[in-house]
């Protein structure tokens, strides 16, 4: 396993983006525990990503416009549902003072669906991990399932540690209801500003 593997592969990971903004967004809303379920969520999503790219699906993203655009702008309109959803009272960023298994499976399935609406996630693993798999590599496949691995792990690491933290603060989000308004607002325009992002990407 290559420093320059991992140290890429950590910078990706620590980035703000989509999938740490919902683990954050679900510490200080849930706490602890849903944090750590959108961690888990949003590495669960990697899985599919690294299945297109194993079976060479993702190339189909790469070279087909068409459904590039298709799988892209489902996942703008998801985030865009996600900024709607966050600004409601009763929405995303609800504070509970214990999540049930109800809204731990909730957590879970908005996690993985973050990850997986987005087709950059594809293209990222045809263009990224081929790089750190020699052409002599006696077993490609057990080298790129190594090393998703890896990266998978990573995320769930670096994504837990953003959402305890942010779960630490939860109490100081609770007790200021003016807080939790800003809040709100601020990740609501975060999803907007990620689905633009996402809206205007290239393959």
């Amino acid at each position: 396993m290559s420093i320059e593997f991992l140290i890429t592969s950590f910078i990706i990971v620590a980035s703000p983006g989509t999938g740490a903004l919902f683990t954050i967004a679900a510490g200080l809303t849930r706490g602890s525990r849903a944090s750590v379920v959108a961690a888990f969520g949003c590495t669960l999503g990697i899985v599919p990503h690294m299945a297109a790219a194993i079976l060479g699906l993702a190339a189909l993203l790469h070279a087909s416009a068409l459904a590039f655009e298709i799988f892209k702008y489902l996942g703008v309109a998801y985030l865009l549902w996600m900024a709607w959803n966050t600004l409601r009272e009763h929405g995303a960023l609800t504070v509970e003072k214990q999540a049930d298994g109800r809204s731990a499976l909730q957590v879970t399935v908005t996690a993985i669906l973050v990850n997986i609406l987005n087709p950059k996630l594809s293209i990222f693993f045809v263009a990224f991990l081929p790089q750190f798999v020699s052409t002599g590599e006696a077993h490609p496949l057990a080298r790129m399932l190594e090393l998703s691995g890896v990266f998978m792990l990573m995320t769930f690491a670096v994504f837990a540690v953003y959402g305890l933290f942010a779960a630490a603060m939860r109490d100081h989000v609770i007790s200021r209801p003016r807080v939790m308004t800003w809040m709100r607002r601020s990740f609501a325009a975060a999803f907007v500003a990620l689905g633009a992002k996402l809206a205007l990407a290239e393959r």
